[in-house]
């Protein structure tokens, strides 16, 4: 009882919010499929037709973002004739979990008038004028689909294809053994955290991968490239790697491999690494360092001495500090700044005043620390 309750305020629901913009304008959802499998391919258009010819109709729409698919607009098509706004929105979505998810909508009905969009249009390019509107959500029922699980083990959905180029298959002990392994194809685009296993033979590096794909009605054709390294220390086998793969359009499975590889490793022989040279030489008791120590610290000290007399003789020399240099050091902003110059000499400090008011007038940046020290130079 509660169930079908349920169900017939939803109806009562979407029957009133029906009536509410239908005396505005129409719209048409159309799915191409409503049951597809994980990271299949789904159009979704919607058609938005204006049905109130007494008014001036825009519209704001977009898929509401969600975890449970991901979704591109593909294309907008929209007639704007005198109060008959036609649009037409093409949508290519992916759902990303089986089971039933629900494609939410977030759309904004904007209402105006001739007088307005004539008003808009009457600045010119550096004085546009806001086009006034009467803006109101509303609420689309949303689609459901019912989404299907792939087979166990699925890493790749779509049709695609894998060439793998090792560079080279000898090296010296942990020099880099350069791989690219390439996939191809359409569906969705096929990133894999991991395509090569861990092991204890060899250290894998791995760069971000390039991706380069291109959205259209029929899916996503993705070329995608995988840069990485092996280093390894002795000689070893890079066991077949099998990546299983699923056609949604043909239902069938496939798998794509990456073949088993050998790789030799040379280690230098020890007799080589090892110099027969002393490098350092053996230690011994020698003593000259110790006078060559006490002749720089005597240098030092003498050096050090004279800089502290020639130091004390320079600012007794100097005249005394002038009051206003300090004043320009105290100022916290370009207004304070510019009130002190041009209070003093405004002549003076042309130069900076310049900089200062095209900072507060202009919005121009400066170094307020330069303009100080500047200003502190004129006098």
């Amino acid at each position: 009882m509660k169930h079908n309750l349920g169900k017939v305020l939803k109806l009562y629901l979407f029957l009133t919010l029906t009536v509410l913009f239908a005396e505005d304008f129409s719209h048409s959802f159309k799915l191409n499929n409503s049951s597809p499998y994980v990271k299949e391919p789904v159009i979704l258009t919607l058609d938005l037709n204006q049905t109130n010819h007494d008014i001036v109709l825009l519209f704001d729409f977009d898929l509401k973002k969600s975890d449970n698919y991901f979704f591109q607009r593909l294309d907008l098509q929209e007639t704007d004739t005198h109060h008959d706004t036609k649009i037409k929105y093409t949508y290519l979505i992916y759902p990303l979990k089986e089971g039933k998810i629900e494609i939410d909508f977030d759309l904004t009905k904007k209402i105006t008038n001739d007088e307005s969009v004539a008003y808009s249009f009457s600045g010119d390019r550096d004085n546009v004028k806001t086009l006034e509107t009467q803006d109101s959500k509303i609420t689309l029922p949303p689609l459901t689909l019912n989404v299907q699980s792939l087979p166990k083990e699925t890493v790749l959905v779509g049709d695609f294809n894998i060439h793998v180029e090792f560079k080279k298959h000898t090296a010296k002990a942990y020099e880099p053994l350069p791989l690219q392994i390439l996939l191809k194809g359409e569906g969705y685009p096929p990133l894999l955290s991991i395509l090569l296993p861990k092991s204890d033979h060899y250290t894998l590096f791995q760069e971000k991968a390039i991706v380069t794909s291109q959205h259209s009605r029929t899916g996503t054709r993705s070329t995608v490239v995988y840069p990485m390294a092996l280093s390894a220390s002795k000689s070893f086998d890079l066991e077949p790697v099998a990546l299983k793969a699923f056609n949604p359009q043909t239902k069938k499975i496939y798998t794509l491999t990456i073949p088993a590889q050998h790789f030799d490793i040379s280690r230098e022989e020890v007799a080589v690494l090892v110099d027969k040279s002393d490098d350092p030489p053996p230690f011994h008791r020698d003593w000259d360092w110790l006078t060559s120590l006490f002749g720089y610290l005597t240098v030092f000290a003498s050096g050090y001495l004279t800089a502290m007399v020639w130091k004390r003789k320079k600012q007794t020399l100097l005249p005394p500090s002038d009051p206003f240099k300090e004043k320009i050091a105290a100022c916290k902003s370009e207004k304070e700044l510019l009130q002190l110059l041009m209070a003093r000499d405004s002549k003076k400090f042309l130069s900076s005043i310049e900089k200062l008011e095209k900072s507060l007038y202009k919005k121009g940046k400066i170094d307020l620390k330069q303009v100080k020290k500047e200003a502190q130079e004129s006098l």
